[in-house]
């Protein structure tokens, strides 16, 4: 019987890892030359932690079970909520602010599409322990900064929720949150309706269309003149000064949003051409959720990046790492081990396992493209050498071992 893999989830051949643990390397080098420091959580939480965060209707999105012990259990969906778990565990005597981020899969019980998969992939930080612009600002200018770096440009959108959260403030909480929710989807049809079902004061409702319309340069200026003088809005300037002083091109977008009450202040999400509807590969902002785990008032600041939907765009060219290939005959079989053996502390170096004979070896070098090959046969051990073949070219040098890393390492 052939068992095909489940629904929803990739193999990734040795071609497509490579290119995968390439860029996930740029990611990496770029985050930690920014100070942030890599955790692991495990792959599978209590389902508390995500109905807590997301209410009980995210339970039909996850890959929730039973355990042998009766313990309500879940493949986790995402990252944050188990970062801000492991903060209230076991950080909250560290130093702050704490600077994090993660590299790990994630689980959703959904209708696989193009760019969206059952497991996938998320790269994520998280700055706990500061309420400054300076965070949020930084933690944006990383998100496009690794972007940047692995050849993608991204379109930054960015807003304060502190903005439309004051204009709501003279509404009963529940009906906020309901607001937030279809500002986020962007279902406009429907927040026509809910304000008009819930009798909202004609004002408040002129006011929040148009200011969740407003997009590009002058968005502040009209916010202004929409809301008047606000804090919300002086901190938004704030960030924004920040951004430009990191040299980071945004579009200022009072219509994004987040339907969850924990989200605070500072949201933005990236989008990228190539992808279709399904565009953005990053989202953050800052939140409040240590609190809800049982924490103290701490905030916070983050983004995840979806890896997958940047893994589609991503043109990189992955170096080649296609190994030096040993060729010897049988009676030079050990030489040629102990040959690979000195040769494999500095390169990869592959040595034939098939006991083909001289010519076979060749035609498998070609094959998988190898660049060089290193031949030893009776005459080289006899002179303590090595043939060293260009595949390219086709020139031959006879070397000792040493000479052979130094020319192929360039040390």
């Amino acid at each position: 019987m052939k068992i095909t893999k489940p629904r929803g989830t990739r193999d990734f051949l040795p071609e497509d890892t490579r290119k995968r643990r390439y860029v996930e390397g740029i990611l990496r080098q770029v985050v930690k030359n920014w100070g942030f420091s890599e955790i692991i959580t495990p792959t599978f939480e209590n389902l508390e932690l995500f109905t807590l965060k997301s209410g009980e209707g995210v339970i039909g999105e996850l890959y929730n079970f039973t355990d042998k012990g009766d313990r309500e259990m879940t493949l986790r969906p995402e990252l944050t909520a188990p970062v801000m778990r492991m903060y209230v565990n076991e950080m909250q005597a560290y130093q702050q602010p704490l600077k994090l981020f993660y590299f790990e899969n994630c689980f959703r019980y959904e209708r696989p599409q193009k760019g969206r998969f059952r497991e996938f992939w998320q790269f994520g930080v998280e700055l706990i322990g500061s309420k400054r612009m300076d965070a949020d600002a930084e933690v944006i200018a990383l998100a496009t900064e690794m972007l940047k770096a692995v050849g993608i440009k991204g379109d930054l959108n960015v807003n304060n929720l502190g903005v439309i959260r004051h204009l709501l403030s003279v509404l009963e909480t529940e009906n906020q949150s309901k607001i937030m929710r279809l500002v986020d989807k962007k279902d406009y049809e429907g927040l026509d309706n809910f304000l008009e079902e819930i009798n909202a004061p004609a004002d408040l409702r002129q006011k929040l269309i148009e200011l969740i319309s407003l997009t590009g340069n002058d968005a502040i200026a009209k916010a202004r003149d929409i809301l008047g003088e606000l804090p919300e809005i002086d901190d938004f300037q704030e960030l924004l000064t920040m951004l430009d002083a990191y040299g980071v091109e945004y579009t200022i977008n009072f219509g994004i949003a987040r339907g969850l009450d924990y989200y605070t202040g500072t949201v933005f999400e990236i989008y990228a051409e190539g992808l279709g509807a399904q565009n953005q590969v990053c989202g953050g902002g800052s939140y409040q959720l240590i609190q809800l785990f049982g924490g103290g008032d701490v905030p916070s600041t983050g983004f995840g990046l979806g890896f997958d939907r940047i893994m589609e765009v991503c043109e990189l060219e992955t170096p080649d790492d296609v190994p030096v290939v040993i060729i010897a005959k049988d009676s030079t079989r050990l030489d040629a081990i102990k040959a690979a053996n000195e040769l494999r502390k500095h390169m990869p170096v592959y040595n034939d396992l098939m006991k083909r004979n001289f010519k076979a070896q060749l035609s498998h070098a070609n094959n998988i493209g190898a660049k060089h090959v290193i031949i030893i046969g009776e005459k080289e051990v006899e002179a303590g050498k090595v043939m060293l073949k260009d595949m390219v070219s086709g020139e031959q040098e006879l070397l000792v071992i040493d000479e052979v890393i130094t020319k192929l390492t360039n040390k």
